[in-house]
């Protein structure tokens, strides 16, 4: 048995140096992937919320992608199976694509946190500002003194 397991775990160390997909001529660099695979996260995300507001303004996700990037889908399709042939290149590319993600989801809930508490302090400066009237006015018909 262990005469077996030894030519394979062999062939198999050999067989991951080999390249499975040969890299494009045409290869997106990574940090621009990176970028394509961020765009392509936000509008597919968007397209599934927003569907018909994007379909009535005519949006076409990979068609604004390929005009903003310059690329084609050829390109495109070649570059990210090159890239997902590289496990840990990939991987750094979507950890790459998660923390930006954070940083923005971050930035976002900042935002929308200072805009409640302008608002809860402009509705507080407001509510402290209105004068209540007494129930015990001078002058008042209810309360002067009858004659």
């Amino acid at each position: 048995m262990k005469s077996m397991f030894l030519p394979l775990l062999g062939l198999l160390f050999f067989s991951c140096g080999e390249k499975v997909v040969e890299k494009p001529e045409n290869l997106i660099p990574k940090d621009k992937m990176v970028n394509i695979l961020y765009d392509l996260s936000i509008l597919k995300a968007s397209k599934s919320s927003y569907r018909n507001m994007m379909d009535e303004v005519g949006i076409e996700t990979m068609d604004f992608l390929y005009k903003k990037y310059q690329i084609d889908s050829a390109q495109l399709s070649q570059s990210n199976l090159y890239y997902a042939s590289l496990p840990l290149e990939y991987q750094a590319i979507y950890e790459e694509i998660e923390a930006i993600l954070k940083e923005k989801h971050a930035a976002l809930e900042e935002t929308t946190q200072n805009r409640n508490d302008s608002i809860a302090k402009t509705r507080k400066v407001d509510l402290d500002s209105i004068k209540r009237p007494s129930t015990t006015k001078t002058g008042d018909s209810i309360n002067a003194p009858k004659t």
